[in-house]
């Protein structure tokens, strides 16, 4: 199985269903629809209406990120995994950059797959390096760091994908050599087995996919999928990938 994800960022409101429309139709002509699952995250603000709406579509929703307490607590504008799951999505998103940025350390990140995997979500664990990491040949360590400090063999593993996102390609155009992106997904997959034992969780590719690099891509067959920015907010881009892919 195959994922096509899209993280839509700080970016729709009510209407941009549209765009999902687009995409849903598409999957559900495309004759290899059985070999791949779409999925967008959308912003909080559009989880339930989203969800409620392509409830029994090819579409599955999930959410961006979530707080690292379950249930309530007094922390505001926080959404604990437990909200997020009321609200009909399937999926989180857990240690984007954007999130390690802003402040999000290893142990919220155990907390937060810790308590969207007791709420029944699953998980799509972000991984990646800096520009000033690669520069000093410092990209497995760090991957195996934010993989090992997070990730534990008791967490039920059928509910985790790992996203492999580098930092320094995010939007930027830049993305990985095929050897250098094949070699890293390998070592990814060893990690993960070294945590899991012989099923590993599915690893994806995120930053700066597009319809016309995706073939590329294709010719890595260790990834299992891809975590799409920029492109997933126009249908016709995220379709244009799907299209490529199995081309």
């Amino acid at each position: 199985m195959r994922y096509f994800i899209g993280n839509w960022k700080m970016f729709g409101v009510p209407k941009s269903i549209n765009i999902l429309n687009k995409i849903n139709y598409f999957h559900s002509k495309d004759k290899n629809r059985k070999n791949y699952r779409v999925i967008i995250t959308p912003p909080y603000t559009l989880i339930e209406n989203y969800a409620k709406y392509f409830k029994n579509k090819s579409i599955s929703i999930g959410s961006q990120n979530c707080y690292q307490k379950d249930q309530f607590s007094s922390d505001t504008a926080a959404v604990s995994p437990f909200m997020i799951k009321s609200a009909g999505a399937e999926y989180t998103l857990v240690g984007h950059s954007d999130n390690r940025s802003e402040g999000d350390t290893d142990k919220m990140l155990k907390n937060k797959v810790f308590f969207a995997l007791k709420n029944k979500l699953k998980v799509v664990f972000c991984i990646g390096e800096n520009k000033k990491e690669k520069k000093n040949k410092r990209t497995l360590s760090v991957l195996k760091k934010q993989l090992t400090k997070v990730l534990d063999k008791k967490f039920n593993k059928k509910n985790i994908i790992v996203a492999y996102e580098p930092i320094w390609s995010i939007g930027s155009g830049k993305i990985p050599t095929k050897d250098e992106l094949k070699k890293t997904t390998i070592y990814i997959k060893k990690v993960l087995k070294s945590i899991f034992g012989k099923q590993t969780p599915a690893v994806l590719y995120g930053g700066s996919v597009d319809g016309s690099n995706v073939k590329m891509f294709k010719e890595i067959k260790e990834i299992d999928g891809f975590l799409i920015g920029g492109a997933s907010k126009s249908s016709k881009k995220f379709i244009d990938i799907l299209k490529n892919y199995y081309r």
